[in-house]
This record gives structure tokens, C-alpha cells and sequence, in this order.
């Protein structure tokens, strides 16, 4: 376990956000208000894992002032300060990364699985109405936050949770509060190499039995299992996380019927590797639709229909994942039969990115070899003519288009080389020049 010194900690930020976290710190020193770093970054750095975003909480120990008193008064140059007055948050946007502030609070839930009611709070409410005892920890990382406090804040001995490997809520009643908190279990646990601790798995299936999970409305489950295909980038097996809520009987609480069908898991683990830091962000953007279009392909249509309307997935992206199993069979036909570079090229170029996540994860050996070359090489491939010279040429309209395609074809398949090998071929498609009739 990594020791907590504030140099140590202010090393461990990531780079781009430490200046800016640093100067929300002096802030908060110039407003009576401590600065703390809290929850998972806080796990991760007593793991000694990297550190990839930051959260931090305002908490007013001298008059009246909040987070956002702290980010206005925080000389951070060109970023952009975006208020949350209702749930008193602040996000820092510094270009490709941000930062979010929240003054302490506390929460109440009206019923279960309802959203909570947030109030103004203690740093202790704060950390006790989170999700596991993990995840409620806090670092000060200024003078304020640190006077008579201890270097690392930890009220339900996550520290000790930590050593042990376990996953542990705060109260009986945690999951009925909140039934998406098995979702995020199912993806820390694989993540960390943790598991679920023996009384949260019975507050857990008490949850269950009580009908818990059916009060939560679709969108907040979509937006878990989200995660659940977009946390690979971190080093998660989205299928390892699936077959934990399938174990835990969460997925059939979700609709009745729904599991994980053992034929679709070697693909969805494949889909993990393929989303990796590595990836440009419109793959994964693509990454949840792509895995639940591989998670669902083998369920009758019926119940993949009934699952797509309790996680609220309306619209063309219900109609893409309705239509994968078809779809996927047609085009890895096609793939099978294709000869050539750009025959394969023709299949794929138009294809939206979560057709094609899906697909190179479903595919045998030999094709996934020939879709990841075209993603890895073919794709970027730019063919040596462009429109206007075309146009240029006499073509106009479909003709146009109907050229620059079978030049690309052509330049994957390496039989056209250079531009005027291009303009050479699109005289060849070149319509006819209609004569004009005499009067």
C-alpha cells in the first residue's frame, strides 16, 4: 500500500490536470476551504495504480464559501468553469481533460432506487454515502482541509477492505437505496481484482428478493452497462463483468429471461482487448452499442426487443442492435467470399464504427485478420484523385462517385498506382458524350 504524503500525491496526478488541481488547492486555502482528493483516484493511488482523472470536494471550514466560490477564484487560464448551482459541482474543462468539484453533501432517498435528495453536508456524509468503503476516501491536499486531520481520511475502513480484496457497502439497505451500485460492483471487482464481500452479497440478494431493482428507471441501468464497454480502456473484461451480474442473478432482475450466453463471451472479451487507451474516441463512443449488439445477437428476437425497451435504447441504435444477428451473418459471408483488398475495402468503408467493432470481435480467426489489417492499414488508405478532377475529366453526378470508388478499389488492390494510373481509369467509366440532335 502506497504511504500518503500530499508531494507524493501531487507527483501521482496526472500531468495534464496537476497545475490546475494545484491551483484549486490554493483557492480553497484563500476561502476557508479544504481541497480534497476523494474516491477512486484516492483508491488508486494506495494501490499504486496510475492515476487517470481526478475528483475532488469542497468542504467550507471558515465561513460561507463552496465549490464554486473556489473555481472562480482559481487562476486556471483559458479553461472553461461550468456551474452546478442545484447540486452545487463545478466541472473544469481544460481542453481534452476536466476536473469536477463538489462542495460536501449529504443524501436521502425517498424510496428505493429512487435518485437521492442532495443536501448541503459534512465531510463524513459525504464519504459514507458512497458506494463501496473504497470509495470513501479522502486526501487533503490543502492547509485547510488538512488542520487536525489525519494524511488520508478513512471512516468505514476502505484502507482494511483494500488489503483484503473486498468489496464492502456501508449498510444493510445499500443496494435497496440504490440497486445500479451491483452494476459498478460487477466492474470494480474484475478491475481490481476484488470480489464482493460475503454480508454485501446477502444485502445484495435481500435487495433482489425484494423487488429492488425493478424501480430503477432504464436509463440509469443503460448508462452502467455503458461502462461496462467502455471501462476495457482501463483493463476491464466486459465479459467477466457480465458473467458476475448473470452469477449474482442481477441481469435476470433487469428482464426476466436475459443471461449470458456462453457462446458470445470468447467475443466479448475479444471486443475488450480491441478497446484499449490506444483507441481513437469515435471507437469507443461506438463501444457500448457494439457490445450489446454482441452480447444479445443469440437471444430470441422477442426478448432482445424486450431488453432494448427496459434499458431505453430507442431509435436507430435499437434498430442496429435488433438487426445485428442478421446483419453480422450477411456481412461475414461476404467477408468469406471476398477476393482481394478492395472487395474487402467496398464491404467495410461505409459501415458505422460499432457494425465494425462487433463484427471483428464475432469474426473466425481468418477474417478478424483481414478486418483488422483494414482497420489497421486499408482504412486511412486516400486515393490519388479527388472529385474535382473528376469533374475535370467530363464526369459528372453518380459518375463521379461510381470512379472514385473503383479507384479505390484499384489502389488496394495495387493495380493503380499513381494519379495518372487513377485519371487513366476514370476515362474508362467516363460516359459517352450524348450528341446533340440537329433541329
Amino acid at each position: 500500500m502506497r504511504r500518503v504524503t500530499r508531494d507524493a500525491v501531487h507527483r501521482a496526478l496526472p500531468e495534464a490536470l496537476r497545475e490546475a488541481v494545484l491551483e484549486v488547492a490554493r483557492s480553497g486555502d484563500l476561502h476557508g476551504v479544504g481541497v480534497h482528493l476523494v474516491g477512486g483516484p484516492v483508491r488508486d493511488f494506495l494501490l499504486g495504480r496510475a492515476l487517470r482523472d481526478v475528483d475532488l470536494i469542497a468542504e467550507p471550514r471558515e465561513g460561507d464559501s463552496d465549490a464554486a466560490s473556489v473555481a472562480r477564484g482559481a487562476s486556471l487560464g483559458d479553461a472553461r468553469v461550468v456551474m452546478h448551482a442545484r447540486f452545487g459541482t463545478v466541472r473544469i474543462d481544460l481542453g481534452r481533460e476536466s476536473i469536477d468539484l463538489a462542495t460536501v453533501r449529504s443524501e436521502e432517498y425517498a424510496t428505493p432506487g429512487a435518485l437521492p435528495t442532495v443536501g448541503r453536508g459534512e465531510l463524513l456524509d459525504d464519504l459514507r454515502r458512497r458506494d463501496f468503503r473504497i470509495n470513501a476516501l479522502a486526501i487533503p491536499l490543502n492547509d485547510c482541509a488538512g488542520r487536525g486531520r489525519q494524511a488520508l481520511i478513512d471512516p468505514g475502513e476502505g484502507v482494511a477492505d483494500l488489503r483484503e480484496g473486498v468489496l464492502r457497502v456501508f449498510h444493510d439497505r445499500s443496494f435497496h437505496d440504490d440497486p445500479t451500485r451491483a452494476l459498478r460492483a460487477s466492474r470494480l471487482a474484475p478491475r481490481l481484482g476484488m470480489s464482493l464481500a460475503r454480508g454485501s452479497r446477502s444485502a445484495l440478494r435481500s435487495a433482489l428478493r425484494d423487488g429492488a431493482f425493478g424501480a430503477v428507471k432504464g436509463e440509469r441501468y443503460r448508462a452502467e452497462l455503458v461502462k461496462v464497454f467502455t471501462d476495457p480502456a482501463h483493463g476491464l473484461d466486459p465479459a467477466r463483468a457480465l458473467r458476475l451480474l448473470e452469477d449474482w442473478h442481477v441481469l435476470a432482475a433487469l428482464e426476466p429471461g436475459l443471461g449470458l450466453p456462453p457462446e458470445v463471451r470468447p467475443a466479448l472479451k475479444r471486443l475488450g482487448k480491441d478497446l484499449t487507451l490506444d483507441a481513437p474516441r469515435s471507437r469507443r463512443g461506438a463501444a457500448w452499442i457494439a457490445g450489446l449488439r454482441v452480447w444479445l445477437s443469440p437471444l430470441a428476437p422477442g426478448l432482445r426487443r424486450r431488453v432494448l425497451r427496459r434499458l431505453a435504447v430507442r431509435g436507430e441504435q435499437a434498430q442496429r442492435i435488433a438487426g445485428h444477428p442478421a446483419e453480422a451473418a450477411r456481412l461475414l459471408r461476404s467477408l468469406a467470399r471476398a477476393r482481394g483488398r478492395g472487395a474487402i475495402d467496398a464491404l467495410l468503408r461505409d459501415l458505422p464504427e460499432d457494425a465494425l467493432l462487433s463484427v471483428t470481435a464475432q469474426a473466425d480467426a481468418p477474417i478478424r485478420r483481414r478486418l483488422q489489417r483494414w482497420l489497421r492499414e486499408d482504412r486511412a488508405v486516400a486515393v490519388p484523385v479527388t472529385g474535382r478532377d473528376l469533374v475535370a475529366l467530363g464526369l459528372e453526378g453518380p459518375a463521379v462517385g461510381k470512379a472514385l470508388a473503383r479507384i479505390r478499389v484499384a489502389v488496394l488492390d495495387g493495380t493503380v498506382r499513381n494519379r495518372e494510373e487513377a485519371l487513366a481509369l476514370a476515362r474508362e467509366v467516363r460516359p459517352p458524350r450524348r450528341r446533340k440532335k440537329r433541329g
